[in-house]
């Protein structure tokens, strides 16, 4: 039976038909600061904080609830004499129900221009230790954070049988879910060590989805509200509900297209590109991007970084396409995509902020592999012509394409490229000569004259002789081989020019 509550909530969503009905059901409340006046406001007979401990809030409001009267009334344990003998002594209480949840952190340090102050006198204290307490007790002390939750808990508890103690359990373990979240937000935005001894993740639920990878797998989607682009934060115009692999795949074609400054569309499979290209307009982006690999796209999801018009809606809506993202969207546009109903529309903003640098992370079986994302710009490698014949002009600006490219492909990844445009792209191949021949294979006749880049070094001069035979016209690679002479040899010999980057972008 609860006969003592304690509300105390920054986020008031439904607490005022919360509190009635608990007080219809004779339950004692319990409140301070904004919720205090909330509920008395509204009639509903509340004591406030000072009233139960005899001691008044201070420290501008720091100090309200951390005292021996409350604590010591959720942290008793019922069925210990020892316990509950102490609490009377001392005019103790018992407290059977907290509700509480806490400052926004994670929206205060989300606005521009946040001070270090600010942050801080937004750190909640008194409220994790309540939601703590309380769900350390949870055998005796219902404990919520969530006004979804509220509804459901006063339905059972005007019930006989009340909350079972699997429901109590549930309940604390989402408590201590939230308060680590919590605190995960404030280590990340102190935090100042790039591999600190602990490591948190924050990010909140966002939707459960149908399944994961495959049907027989569940799954759900967490953000980390990131201000930046993000297909997480994206305006969705029509279509079914994203699944565990549109937003895979779709998050893939969103990386690369950042990479771009110029006018560029990306059309991706299975995480890795089949199509791309750049143009002084993103019409002709698409189509470049569209005919470098026109049966592999189809299915495909198709990325711009530019505006949608109705011209490239209509071009888009040609062939079956899972999915199109762009930072906008005319009302043309969206029109046009209307007669393919089942098309998902993206709108992404905050293109232009990029990518946001936040680390890599992945799960292996007993822990997780951390690492800095593969941000590094182009300009910031020192390349170095290797053999006696130099690229052109051309040249370099494809390799400036590539290199943007290739990090985003499944290694043992070669791209073959032309004035700004993949003709052939050999991905995920456990040796770099296939992935070389199926580029090549892809390319056609088409790679006469086209540049080769490799994400890695070439262990043998098998990829450049390749590369003759098949008319390249020059090739960018990571060098550092101790081989390498041997393939510089086979370049000089073909008068291919060839360029060591001293940077790999292996991407597993």
């Amino acid at each position: 039976m609860i006969k003592r509550a304690l509300l105390s909530v920054y986020d008031k969503t439904n607490i005022i038909e919360f509190a009635k009905k608990l007080h219809d059901m004779g339950v004692e409340l319990i409140s301070s600061g904004g919720t205090y006046r909330k509920i008395s406001g509204a009639g509903i007979p509340v004591l406030a904080v000072e009233d139960v401990t005899k001691s008044p809030e201070m420290l501008d409001g720091r100090v309200k609830t951390l005292h021996p009267s409350i604590h010591g009334g959720i942290l008793a344990k019922r069925d210990n004499k020892q316990h509950m003998s102490t609490i009377n002594q001392h005019n103790i209480e018992q407290i059977d129900m907290v509700v509480c949840n806490l400052y926004p952190f994670a929206e205060t340090i989300a606005k521009p221009n946040v001070t270090l102050d600010l942050a801080i006198e937004n750190i909640d204290i008194g409220g994790p230790s309540m939601l703590r307490s309380a769900a350390k007790n949870f055998a005796d002390v219902i404990v919520i954070i969530d006004p979804n939750d509220y509804n459901n808990i006063a339905e059972a508890l005007a019930k006989d049988a009340g909350l079972s103690f699997s429901d109590r359990k549930a309940l604390a373990a989402k408590a201590f879910a939230h308060t680590a979240h919590y605190d995960s937000l404030i280590t990340n935005y102190l935090g100042e060590v790039k591999f600190p001894l602990e490591i948190n993740f924050a990010a909140t639920k966002q939707a459960e989805l149908r399944y994961g990878e495959n049907s027989h797998q569940q799954a759900a989607v967490y953000t980390t509200n990131s201000q930046n682009a993000s297909i997480l934060n994206c305006k969705q115009h029509q279509g079914k509900a994203l699944s565990y692999n549109n937003i895979n795949d779709a998050d893939a074609a969103l990386r690369m297209v950042l990479e771009f400054n110029k006018p560029a569309a990306v059309a991706v499979k299975h995480t890795n590109p089949c199509g791309a290209a750049v143009a002084d307009d993103i019409l002709t982006a698409y189509k470049r991007a569209h005919d470098a690999d026109p049966v592999s796209i189809y299915g495909g999801i198709v990325a711009l970084n530019r505006k949608v018009e109705e011209n490239l809606a209509k071009e888009l809506t040609k062939l079956f396409l899972d999915i199109v993202i762009a930072p906008e969207f005319s009302e043309e546009a969206l029109k046009v995509f209307k007669k393919k109903k089942n098309l998902r529309i993206l709108e992404v903003q905050n293109m232009a902020k990029g990518a946001d640098q936040a680390p890599e992370v992945r799960r292996i079986l007993g822990g997780y592999l951390v690492q800095d994302g593969d941000y590094l710009k182009t300009e910031d490698e020192d390349w170095q012509v290797v053999t006696n014949s130099k690229p052109t002009d051309q040249h370099y600006q494809d390799f400036i394409f590539a290199w943007k490219l290739i990090k985003h492909v499944k290694s043992n990844s070669i791209v073959v490229v032309k004035n700004g445009q993949t003709l052939g792209v050999g991905c995920g191949q456990v040796n770099r000569i296939d992935a070389a021949k199926y580029a090549f294979k892809r390319a056609g006749e088409n790679c006469k004259g086209a540049i080769l880049a490799s994400d890695g070094l070439f262990p043998f001069p098998d990829v450049v002789e390749e590369s003759a035979k098949h008319e390249i016209a020059a090739i960018i690679q990571p060098g550092g081989s101790i081989r390498d002479k041997l393939s510089i040899e086979k370049a000089n010999e073909n008068n291919i020019p060839m360029i060591f980057t001293g940077i790999r972008h292996f991407k597993h």
